[in-house]
């Protein structure tokens, strides 16, 4: 194998892969790393690390589309008091992760349909 680098080449291959946070990354990475004296693991985690944090904002970035929720719509100035049976220390409990969360449990919440607006 050749000691060349074709950078060109590198960001080709990253783009075939679909490595698109890599692909925007990685010099500013290789030139810490050459400056700081990485080792290639400590480098290829940082990478990895990189792609699946932007990989997880463009996912949430996404579903938050998809589900079409009003601009200004949120837990803070949800009015519990104009639907009583909606407990405001469940849904605060529900927010903080209350476990189900951690372990990946589906959440349904369900009720009328006229106070979704």
């Amino acid at each position: 194998m050749s000691d060349d680098f074709d950078p060109t080449r590198l960001t080709l291959l990253l783009n075939e892969l679909r490595l698109p946070a890599l692909k925007q990354i990685w010099p500013a990475f290789a030139e810490r790393s050459d400056k700081e004296g990485w080792p290639a693991a400590r480098l290829l985690t940082a990478l990895a690390e990189h792609e699946l944090a932007e990989r997880d904002r463009r996912r949430i970035e996404r579903h938050l589309g998809e589900a079409k929720l009003l601009p200004g719509k949120t837990l803070e100035n949800f009015d519990f008091d104009a639907v009583p049976m909606i407990s405001k220390a469940q849904v605060a409990a529900l927010c903080a992760g209350d476990g189900w969360l951690r372990h990946g449990a589906n959440l349904l919440l369900l009720g009328p349909t006229e106070y979704a607006t």
